[in-house]
């Protein structure tokens, strides 16, 4: 689910550390373990005093990640009988089509919500 306008009050620091909330998830493309989990945390943890959109995306994006690496888990099985391998495909190309959708939103000050995301952090 999606705010389609933006939240006024947003600063242009705020909204830049809100889509870094959601670019440093691509870490994990760049041969970093579990990066795609610790990019998020990090910079979560770092600015979501400071930022309150960075509190919501930050949380957000760590929530979206850590679905996506549970789902991957799921998908190692499944290569004993070849679905595991499309699987993993289409999860790969829908974690960076999202990573950019919502990077987009979080840099116009839309508070974007990721689809088949387990909320495990409120």
């Amino acid at each position: 689910m999606t705010t389609d306008t933006p939240v006024e009050g947003y600063s242009k620091d705020e909204r830049m550390w809100g889509m870094i909330c959601h670019l440093a998830a691509l870490a994990g493309f760049v041969g970093i373990p579990l990066g795609n989990v610790l990019g998020p945390l990090v910079v979560w943890l770092i600015k979501r005093e400071e930022f309150p959109l960075v509190a919501d995306q930050g949380k957000e994006s760590l929530n979206f990640q850590i679905s996506m690496t549970i789902y991957g888990l799921i998908c190692i099985p499944l290569m004993f009988v070849v679905i595991g391998f499309l699987l993993g495909l289409a999860l790969l190309i829908a974690d960076v089509v999202f990573i950019i959708i919502a990077a987009m939103k979080a840099n116009d000050g839309i508070l974007y919500r990721y689809p088949l995301t387990i909320r495990l952090i409120k």
